[in-house]
């Protein structure tokens, strides 16, 4: 691509996802992080270099008929730890600014968008246009264009490949799986 946003050169990209079936041990791990059992859960996207789920494909309709349709969410704790901390220091605002200035930057983010739409509609078509993390014309949710990224893989969302360049090779870092899950207030 022809539009950095910044001086980064990555000589590494995480590896090439391999969508799996969710096992009832990553249900068991997936209702740990998040307090509750998982819903619409159609498959593990992305794992960790330990196993565990990092992002999940679900369902663009929940079991009950409810739409859902953010298809890929992100799981892993220190991923999501890091992403949070990018998006509280004004990224999204700072991505945003690069996609309007830039019309190939935002040209590709609209073919993510696309992508993602065309996919998400394959599994069921909810007659909306909107998708994940405010594409195609903002940045809402980093979190949901890294997720996107991992599952699509490298050169597919450009602005969730820049936030995992940005955070580095967090899949080989330490898992945080076995540390407790801290429940909200």
């Amino acid at each position: 691509m022809g539009h950095p946003l910044r001086e980064w050169h990555p000589l590494t990209v995480p590896p090439v996802p391999s969508w799996q079936p969710v096992s009832d041990t990553d249900r068991e791990l997936l209702t740990r992080e998040l307090g509750r059992p998982p819903r619409g859960l159609l498959a593990v996207a992305y794992r960790c270099d330990h196993g565990v789920p990092a992002v999940v494909q679900t369902a663009p309709r929940l079991p009950d008929g409810t739409p859902f349709p953010t298809m890929f969410y992100l799981c892993c704790a220190s991923l999501n730890s890091a992403v949070s901390r990018m998006e509280s220091a004004g990224l999204m605002r700072e991505l945003t600014a690069a996609l309007a200035a830039d019309p190939e930057l935002a040209g590709d983010y609209r073919a993510a968008h696309e992508q993602y739409l065309q996919m998400r509609n394959q599994l069921d078509d909810l007659g909306i246009e909107a998708t994940a993390g405010g594409m195609p014309d903002r940045v809402k949710c980093l979190h949901a264009l890294v997720a996107h990224a991992l599952a699509a893989g490298p050169g597919v969302n450009p602005l969730g490949d820049e936030a995992l360049a940005m955070i580095g090779e967090f899949w080989t870092r330490p898992c945080l799986t076995d540390q407790p899950v801290l429940e909200e207030s």
